[in-house]
Order: C-alpha cells, then sequence, then structure tokens
C-alpha cells in the first residue's frame, strides 16, 4: 500500500489541499491517517476516492449530494460522466482511475469511445501524451509501479499497431522514405508507432525497425533502404553511458546524406546539445505532424 501527503494527494487529484480538509470535516469525506507529529497522510483507497468525488464535482455535482451517494451510486455516476464528457481533464481523471484499478475492460473503452469521438491523432495529442506526463509525476511520488505503465502502454501500443494495419495507402513512388527506430536499449515505442501511424497516413513510405536496435544493423537497414529521413526516440540514458550529442555525431557521420529527426524527454532535457547539420529536433508531437504533412 502506497502513502501519500496532502501535497501529493493535491498535485494528483487536482484538488486544493484546503478543500479536501474542508470535505473531511464537514463531510467524512476520507478519513486520513496522522503521524506521531499530527501529519496527514492518506493511502491508495482515499486517493482514489477523492479522483472520483472530484471528477463529479467538476461535473455539477454538489459536494453534500456526492457525500450521501453510496459506493455503488458513486461509481454509476463516475462512469456515467467519463463516457459523455470528452474534455481533457474529465478524461484524465477517469483513465487515472481506471489505471489505478488496473480495469482493462474500462480503460480500453475510454480510449475507443476517444478515437470515435475525436479520432486517434487527436486522442494521441490532447488525452494519451498528456496522460503519460500526468503519469511520469505519479511515477515520482511512488503512486504506481511499473506494472501500471505496462498495462497502459501495452492497451495504447495495441490500438496503434490495429490503427497502422488499417491503413491500406498505396505511397506513391515520388513519395519519401522514413525509417523509424529506437536506439539499442530503449524499449518506449509508443511515440515511435505514433509517428509510423501520421507519415503513413500522409503516404509517406515507412520502414519500421522498432525498439532496441544496435548500431551495426541499423547501418544494415539503412544501406539497403536508403531513406531520406531518419527518425528515433531518445527517453533514457544510452548503453554504455554514451552522451546524446556522441550518438547523434555518430549518427551523423555515418548517414551524411539523410536528414536526421530526433525527439524524446532525455533529449530535450539536454540544454548543452550541440545538434549536427543533418539533425533536427522535434519538440513535441504536434511538431512532429506539422512537419510529416510537410514533407511526406
Amino acid at each position: 500500500m502506497n502513502y501519500f501527503s496532502i501535497k501529493e494527494i493535491e498535485s494528483l487529484t487536482g484538488i486544493k489541499a484546503h478543500t479536501i480538509r474542508i470535505w473531511e470535516q464537514r463531510y467524512g469525506m476520507v478519513a486520513p491517517r496522522r503521524t506521531d507529529t499530527n501529519i496527514r497522510f492518506y493511502d491508495e483507497n482515499d486517493l482514489k476516492k477523492l479522483l472520483n468525488v472530484g471528477l463529479l464535482n467538476r461535473n455539477g455535482f454538489k459536494i453534500s449530494e456526492i457525500a450521501d451517494m453510496s459506493e455503488a451510486d458513486l461509481m454509476a455516476n463516475v462512469r456515467k460522466v467519463s463516457e459523455e464528457k470528452t474534455d481533457f481533464e474529465n478524461q484524465l481523471q477517469a483513465l487515472t482511475l481506471t489505471m489505478l484499478e488496473l480495469d482493462e475492460h474500462a480503460f480500453e473503452k475510454l480510449i475507443a469511445t476517444a478515437i470515435l469521438q475525436m479520432g486517434l491523432e487527436k486522442t494521441m495529442i490532447k488525452v494519451v501524451f498528456p496522460f503519460f506526463r500526468a503519469i511520469g509525476i505519479m511515477w515520482q511520488t511512488g503512486s504506481i509501479n511499473p506494472a501500471h505503465e505496462h498495462f497502459i502502454s501495452n492497451i495504447i501500443r495495441q490500438k496503434l499497431i490495429v490503427a497502422i494495419d488499417g491503413q491500406r495507402h498505396d505511397a506513391d513512388i515520388w513519395s519519401r522514405k522514413f525509417m523509424l527506430y529506437l536506439p539499442e536499449g530503449e524499449f518506449h515505442e509508443i511515440g515511435l508507432l505514433f509517428a509510423n501511424y501520421a507519415i503513413r497516413a500522409r503516404g509517406g513510405k515507412v520502414i519500421y525497425i522498432g525498439s532496441n536496435v544496435p548500431f551495426n544493423d541499423l547501418k544494415v537497414v539503412h544501406k539497403v533502404y536508403t531513406p531520406d529521413y531518419l527518425f528515433t526516440v531518445i527517453t533514457s540514458p544510452l548503453l554504455n553511458g554514451e552522451s546524446v550529442s556522441d550518438y547523434l555525431q555518430k549518427l551523423s557521420a555515418q548517414f551524411p546524406e539523410t536528414l536526421l529527426y530526433v525527439s524524446g524527454g532525455f533529449v530535450l532535457a539536454d540544454a548543452s546539445l550541440v545538434l549536427p547539420a543533418n539533425v533536427r529536433l522535434i519538440r513535441d508531437f504536434k511538431e512532429m505532424l506539422l512537419l510529416v504533412s510537410e514533407i511526406a
């Protein structure tokens, strides 16, 4: 069981600490424990309860009304709101709850509904990627473990693969050629799969090498495919302590005629990064979609 301070609960739920205290005192919404020095701390059940309460309160339910609901009524109203409301804040809260419960059916239904309402690309930009950023906060506080991340990543991955497989457009012979891969030791594939989908949707030719690609294997495929563009994402430290700058210099030297696009949190966090002449940085996926629309 994980435990949280009131500041962590505030960050995860979006409910002000002052409001949480009022709800505790007036309505007994949650009953936090206290340390020997009288500091509040909350458990996972408190977090889930406050996520549900906050979701209903933002959607017109009075706190006094919520406080009188049975657990079954509370959950029924949460499901109803989650299915009807499409704004990001409600989507984020609903996805967080289903993730914490490891409720695959509910999580998949929320994602599928968003895709039907907004389309895959808008769902990824407006819901999925912001949700992954929120997960980063939860990871830092210890409120989720790797099982939660694997759970949601696999569902999103499946959705993207199905969407990619459903694309039947034949690329024009003059279409630009893209080669997509992740460096050796890199396994976070969601962003790369989304790029694969977006490029194909715009008529580009794609060879998708996937994750954990050794540099020598990359050279072999590049020689055969001769892409116009190379696209990769780096979210974690490279193997053997190699710096991002050294890796990009090596790519640039090996493939001087290919334009290289790189993204990912680990790259973007390096303020001292100096890019080789044929390397471009992509700061977010909106920028990636604009870029692909221009060149594919």
